[in-house]
């Protein structure tokens, strides 16, 4: 049995500026790009040892969310997961085949700060910054490439939280 927290971001071809360290009164150049072509990762992390399952998609909806939770079912297909969502409309469950390892829990409305997903994607997207790529593919392989090298330590660090942790183990 392990716990996951899972979400979904995006990502398009519009290149995300962030600060660069220059010297005083030099403007630093950064190439720009903005096309309106995008893709989804929709992701589940566990605080409790480090295990993450991602999986690139070009839409959020219901369907995709279904596709997603049996491909997450096949990873590890023995473990039972429960799974911490958000409230997001896609996320309806009403006319969904749910796999029998997985088991969803809601965080309450209006509360993201709960999900420690949302800093896995703040960590990606600090190192997408200033990138500018030349198509959606290479956006995809790049995310690709960085999400394969995230080790579980690094996603422990990130996902940790001792109130998690310890309400997971205490009640299995």
């Amino acid at each position: 049995m392990n716990l996951y927290f899972q979400d979904e971001s995006r990502y398009r071809m519009m290149t995300h500026l962030g600060s660069i360290i220059a010297a005083k009164g030099v403007q630093p150049i950064v190439n720009f790009k903005q096309e309106f072509k995008n893709t989804y990762l929709y992701g589940s992390y566990s605080p409790i040892d480090g295990d993450a399952f991602v999986y690139e998609i070009e839409q959020v909806n219901c369907e995709a969310f279904e596709k997603y939770l049996h491909a997450f079912s096949k990873h590890q297909p023995n473990e039972y997961k429960i799974v911490v969502i958000d409230n997001t409309g896609f996320h309806s469950t009403k006319n969904i085949h749910l796999p029998d390892n997985i088991h969803l829990l809601r965080i309450p409305p209006y509360t993201p700060e709960l999900n420690p997903c949302e800093q896995v994607w703040k960590y990606i997207k600090d190192k997408y910054k200033n990138i500018c790529f030349d198509s959606i593919e290479k956006i995809k392989e790049w995310l690709h490439e960085f999400t394969k090298g995230m080790d579980q330590e690094l996603i422990k660090s990130i996902t940790s939280n001792h109130h998690y942790i310890n309400a997971f183990m205490r009640k299995y």
